[in-house]
């Protein structure tokens, strides 16, 4: 099923649809500010297994998720005042950080170190999604079995079908990942150098 949101200006009704079916421990692929990814609410187990089948991904790499702002962050996450600073400069955006992740989080979303990653895209329909849902939602890339990463939410929607409950339609999107930058013990450490600038670091 494809739904059409307006991005500039979410329609109410189909953000309570989608919510409705993250609710129901569906699984959906929405648009961010880098590329489609593939969701679900972080706090429904079944629902983060049937993710992790989809993505054919080991379970001992957690996915990150997404966070509608930084009060939200500060939630899930241990945010030192230096990490407050430099989310509070460079999100929403092209970002995910790795913090320390507070009891909030679900055990199967850590990793060994107890910590996450979070991300605020610069995308009004996700970040709609997470307010209300009440939750956030899990960020992981929607690409093909080699890694392909789809930009286009009706080759998505032919790809996994039935799998899903729900593709977002929210436009082509950019196809390229967001970088991740560790903040733990506030010394940045570039994990990935996606979309987002890391020479501010």
């Amino acid at each position: 099923m494809i739904l059409k949101i307006n991005e500039e200006n979410p329609q109410e009704r189909l953000v309570d649809k989608v919510t409705d079916i993250l609710k129901k421990g569906g699984v959906i692929v929405y648009p961010t500010d880098t590329c489609y990814g593939i969701g679900c609410d972080i706090m429904n187990k079944k629902a983060i297994e049937k993710v992790y089948k989809l993505k054919g991904q080991d379970k001992k790499k957690p996915f990150s998720f997404i966070c509608s702002d930084l009060k939200n962050i500060s939630h899930y996450a241990d945010v030192s005042n230096y990490a407050y600073r430099v989310m509070k400069k460079l999100l929403p955006g092209t970002y995910t950080f790795i913090l320390d992740a507070s009891r909030e989080v679900p055990k199967m979303m850590l990793t060994k170190r107890k910590t996450a990653g979070i991300r605020i895209p610069n995308n009004n329909i996700c970040i709609k999604i997470v307010e209300s849902l009440g939750n956030p939602i899990i960020s992981t890339t929607a690409s093909d079995n080699t890694g392909e990463i789809f930009n286009d939410p009706s080759l998505i929607d032919d790809f996994f079908g039935n799998r899903l409950d729900a593709v977002i339609d929210g436009g082509i999107s950019h196809g390229e990942q967001s970088s991740i930058v560790s903040l733990i013990g506030d010394e940045p450490e570039i994990i990935r150098e996606g979309i987002g600038d890391v020479s501010v670091f």
